[in-house]
């Protein structure tokens, strides 16, 4: 240990609904531990989280943010990951390199639901977590309610640490149930140790046993004890406590106020007692330590200026240098250059970086986000696939200016390699270059961003439904084009027949051609005019799911040739598409909703405005007290979707949807959908 700094440091992360605290925790824990003169605050704008314009703009984290602090000798790095889903993907590449998560909640009941998706994602990743209850003087409700409600959505045992300590109708002070003993807070001051309130005894006595029942669930021997009503040494208590928190299979929740610091000192002495060593992490990111001279895991990477490409790491073993040559997980090699420490917008230059270390790597531009780079060993990859949450918002976007158009790819590509939850990239369909993300707020943050950092101004719009048509009846027709204009003229001759095929058939062309009266080579020409024509049918849109079969025709020894034959085929064709009953077809594609199941009836009222259609109700797998909802919904309804689903969930709700099929659309909504086609923009 140099200057006060472990060889291991700790990585510890912050997560939890928006608007639960996480970001003044930051600021109450670096005060706490010496790191500040003082707190920062949103108002006077030096908190160490939220550094960005976009997140001071919106008052919201939008990306992770790093901070470090000394504390008794140990090294930490916080990472303050995002409340808001909109921005979840931060989250999901940054909590694997922690070795322990923070779960910021309020302490409201009402809004213990939105601590869900967190808990199970942590859950699902394997990360160990405590539970801080903040806000706890202005509770809502009695805690003991608050942990049984939290029980009903954890997917661990919520194991109760502490008790508050009430005056009238606020919280000044807890009850710390393993060491059996009292403090008062004192706002911006360690809490004042005092003598269990004598009626507080018995609550304190009952909570302590229920606390000491679930950790004897793990450990048989406390569980004896329990049974001859024996009282089991401090020592006991905390290393069970300890383990089992190490192991991921207790959730143990702490209170406290990151406003006043109650309780704040409290979790930072958590951290540092229970909290799991670097071992635990590297073996749930990699199963086992590689051999190799150092390994790190990519959590973030960001483009700054004349700095170039930055990728954030947790080192997970052995020690980084500056300018070292590097491994991907395929073997690939690249040379580093600049190695940094983060401390919020501060990136200063560090000759190495060690185990448990996070620190950037400069112009590593090759690696992505969620890898794991090595050092003088054979690639490797992360034990498990990381993945950022699927798309469910959508912006047709285009640079502002026209000499921007090839800017803006390249900056768009440097955006998504940011933040892994956008993409960027051409609509099949439509051609149109569509923004995908997870939510409005999030693609007009990053657009925002695009502007400041790469000097790209984007126009966006709502994308374009992919409307198709097909027929209804058959029809046969002849297409004939006969032209003369000096020398060499031009003819072809076909009939055809067109005739509907069943939905999702695509095209089909075939021939019944006797006597040669259309020579063999002048089939494919026919076809390229007939697939010309179903371009642009009669409605204005492609065609589709239609059979043409070429079953006479005629040709001229001379002035035949296959651009003729293509007009006569397109001819044909668009004159058999105006008498078969076009019919427009729009794009069906089936939705899973998942939400609170209290919410349920506000979804389908949703899908069903929408023109949707329900499929059926399923609880959802692992999730007590949330549901899933199918149903088919027509493409032109997802546009918005996520806004109202999220506004009618409190957030809480998602969905993923995929193509299905294509259904008819006829009526008003057809006629309307036409007129916009053919509409002639305003000059």
């Amino acid at each position: 240990m140099a200057n006060g700094r472990a060889a291991t440091a700790r990585a510890v992360a912050l997560v939890g609904p928006y608007g639960s605290g996480k970001t003044e925790l930051l600021e109450a824990l670096l005060y706490a531990a010496g790191a500040r003169d003082k707190k920062g605050s949103a108002e006077s704008g030096d908190r160490i989280g939220d550094t960005s314009p976009e997140a001071r703009a919106r008052g919201m984290s939008t990306e992770v943010n790093v901070a470090s602090f000394d504390y008794l000798d140990d090294r930490y790095a916080l990472l303050d990951c995002p409340g808001s889903i909109e921005f979840a993907g931060d989250a999901t590449f940054a909590l694997p390199a922690a070795d322990l998560a923070v779960v910021v909640a309020e302490a409201d009941p009402d809004k213990v639901a939105a601590v869900q998706p967190t808990l199970q994602e942590l859950h699902r990743l394997g990360v160990p977590h405590i539970l801080f209850l903040n806000k706890i003087d202005e509770a809502g409700g009695r805690v003991r309610d608050l942990q049984s409600s939290l029980q009903d959505i954890s997917p661990r045992p919520i194991v109760l640490r502490q008790i508050p300590i009430w005056e009238g109708e606020t919280v000044t002070g807890f009850i710390d149930l393993a060491s059996e003993r009292a403090y008062i807070y004192r706002s911006g001051k360690e809490s004042q140790r005092v003598d269990i309130p004598s009626d507080l005894a018995d609550r304190e006595a009952d909570a302590r046993f229920q606390m000491l029942e679930k950790l004897a669930d793990f450990d048989d021997a406390l569980m004896e004890a329990l049974l001859e009503d024996a009282n089991p040494e401090q020592d006991v208590v905390f290393k069970d406590l300890t383990d089992e928190l190490q192991e991921g299979l207790i959730t143990p929740v702490l209170i406290g106020s990151a406003k006043t610091g109650g309780g704040v000192r409290r979790l930072l002495k958590a951290l540092r007692h229970e909290m799991p060593a670097l071992e635990k992490t590297v073996e749930r990111l990699l199963g086992a330590a590689p051999k190799c001279a150092g390994s790190a895991y990519v959590f973030k990477t960001l483009h700054a200026g004349q700095t170039g490409k930055l990728s954030l790491v947790r080192v997970l073993t052995g020690k980084l240098a500056d300018g070292a040559t590097y491994a991907r997980g395929d073997g690939e090699t690249m040379r580093g250059s600049g190695l940094m420490t983060v401390d919020g917008g501060e990136h200063k230059r560090a000759d190495r970086g060690v185990a448990g270390d996070v620190v950037a790597i400069g112009r590593l531009d090759d690696v992505a986000t969620g890898e794991i780079v090595v050092i003088e060993g054979a690639g490797i990859r992360p034990a498990h696939t990381i993945e950022a949450p699927p798309s469910v918002f959508a912006l047709a976007a285009r640079a502002g200016d026209r000499k921007d158009e090839v800017k803006l790819t390249g900056a768009m590509s440097k955006l998504v390699e940011e933040d892994p939850s956008l993409s960027f990239g051409a609509d099949p369909d439509t051609g149109e270059f569509l923004l995908r993300g997870l939510g409005d707020v999030h693609l007009r943050t990053a657009i925002a961003k695009l502007e400041r950092k790469f000097g790209v101004g984007v126009a966006t719009s709502t994308p374009e439904t992919p409307y198709r048509e097909t027929i209804r009846k058959s029809s046969t027709q002849r297409g004939r084009h006969k032209k003369q204009s000096g020398g060499h003229g031009q003819f072809g001759d076909v009939v055809i027949e067109v005739r509907p095929l069943e939905r999702g058939a695509g095209f089909a062309f075939q021939h019944k051609i006797s006597g040669g009266v259309v020579p063999k080579q002048y089939f494919p020409a026919v076809e390229s005019g007939v697939r010309d024509a179903c371009e642009k049918g009669p409605l204005s849109f492609p065609v589709v799911d239609v059979g043409v079969t070429l079953i006479d025709g005629s040709y001229h020894t001379v002035d035949s040739s296959e651009i003729a034959f293509r007009t006569a085929g397109r001819i044909g064709m668009q004159a058999a598409l105006a008498e078969c009953s076009p019919v427009l077809l729009e794009p069906i594609w089936k939705v899973e909703f998942v939400t609170p199941a209290d919410t349920v009836s506000r979804v389908t009222a949703i899908l069903t405005s929408r023109r949707g259609q329900i499929l059926g109700f399923n609880p959802r797998d692992g999730w007590n007290g949330w549901d899933r909802v199918e149903g088919y919904l027509p493409q032109a309804e997802l546009n918005d979707l996520i806004i109202e689903l999220r506004s009618a969930t409190q957030g809480a709700g998602s969905f993923t949807a995929h193509f299905d099929h294509m259904a008819e659309l006829t009526g008003r909504l057809a006629d309307q959908v036409r007129e916009d086609k053919t509409a002639v923009p305003a000059a």
